[in-house]
């Protein structure tokens, strides 16, 4: 099998419109969540990541289009074309597209939406994309719960491997709305207060918005400094139910089980685990079982919630950017707002950012339905 990369690639969120901007913010312990008191969106106020209107707008007007777009879609846009001007990659017919999203253009469905119903339509978002930047074929769409981001990277892999592709774009995102908030608050899961990853005192999850991208290539002449080399990944379905995870922990741990084994490498590699970490009781405690069974308790873990909230499809990209960024600068990033252990296994929660070398991190995600993704990851440079 042909070696796979994790290249060039982008953040947009409320942290920043570029990676650097960011991970500058992590660095400083900045968190984009805050209180937001907007009848448009929810009639009571609740704490979110939102990327600012107007500074969207102003950054989209950059690229030149007359046409309209959605929220979602410009954000896309933006940070897909990010990685395009970093990478200098030509489209050609090897250059394959995934989206990786949740709930996509959902916010057209609302009743003071001026766009056509039919925008909701996840095929409709990967058109509008494919159609923007030229690429020679339809864009594959992936959405899988709240692993689709990460699942994107695997699907990517699979098809460099498979000889489809020889690079793949992934443009990952997802937008905060009355539905999804609703949503949330149906499973009493929202929290009242910024949220709290593995933390005794945590009380729900967040909900953020962001977009994603990254070039995903075989071809060592498109590695970017920050490469990663993709090692191994698994994917399970515990099937245990429609919204909870599994107590025991068992989609995840075969999930990371399979990485392990495709990396062929031992536990005591991995330098580092980007969790999914929702500050939800259940979902925490769960990761914390599967790391235990795993026997990686002692490697330092954190979660990004804290900076981001959820943001949904697009937050196993999101992460695993961070991930690169954390080997790269040799740096772990503080598990934002963790203060005591809240699960029943022992973790190593990383409580203060710390230099320390590192080569090979494990990204992990679960969403509803049961789904599980683990992808292993190891610097190039």
């Amino acid at each position: 099998m042909s070696q796979t990369y994790l290249s060039y690639n982008n953040i947009i969120s409320s942290l920043g419109f570029t990676t650097a901007q960011n991970i500058e913010n992590i660095s400083l312990g900045n968190s984009g969540i805050e209180k937001i008191d907007d009848k448009k969106v929810l009639q009571t106020p609740f704490y979110s990541s939102l990327i600012k209107r107007d500074q969207l707008d102003a950054a989209f007007q950059k690229l030149g289009s007359s046409s309209d777009f959605t929220r979602l879609e410009k954000m896309m846009f933006l940070s897909l074309n990010d990685v395009l001007e970093q990478s200098n990659l030509e489209i050609t017919a090897k250059t394959g597209l995934i989206i990786s999203t949740t709930k996509g253009n959902v916010d057209v469905l609302d009743s003071h939406s001026k766009f056509p119903k039919e925008r909701a339509y996840l095929a409709e978002l990967g058109k509008q994309i494919q159609q923007f930047f030229g690429f020679k074929n339809e864009a594959i769409v992936v959405s899988n719960a709240c692993v689709s981001g990460i699942l994107a990277v695997s699907v990517a892999k699979r098809m460099i491997a498979s000889d489809v592709y020889d690079n793949v774009l992934i443009a990952s995102g997802d937008i905060v709305s009355e539905f999804i908030l609703s949503g949330f608050q149906s499973f009493q899961a929202i929290s009242d207060a910024p949220c709290r990853p593995f933390s005794k005192n945590r009380t729900g999850i967040n909900i953020g918005e962001a977009a994603a991208s990254v070039l995903v290539t075989s071809k060592k002449e498109n590695l970017s400094p920050d490469a990663v080399e993709i090692l191994g990944d698994g994917s399970c379905n515990d099937a245990n139910h429609i919204s909870g995870p599994s107590r025991t922990g068992e989609g995840l741990y075969r999930s990371i089980q399979s990485a392990l084994k495709e990396a062929m490498i031992e536990t005591s590699t991995i330098d580092y685990i980007s969790a999914h970490g929702t500050a939800t009781n259940y979902n925490d405690e769960m990761e914390a079982i599967a790391i235990n069974r795993m026997e990686l308790s002692d490697v330092p873990v954190n979660s990004l919630k804290g900076y981001y909230g959820h943001t949904l499809g697009a937050s196993g990209l999101l992460e695993a950017i961070v991930g690169m960024q954390s080997v790269f600068n040799n740096t772990l990033y503080a598990s934002y707002g963790f203060d005591e252990l809240g699960v029943s296994q022992s973790i190593n929660v990383i409580k203060e950012n710390t230099k320390k070398p590192l080569q090979t991190f494990l990204k992990t995600a679960s969403g509803f339905g049961g789904c599980n993704t683990a992808v292993i990851f190891k610097k190039v440079h």
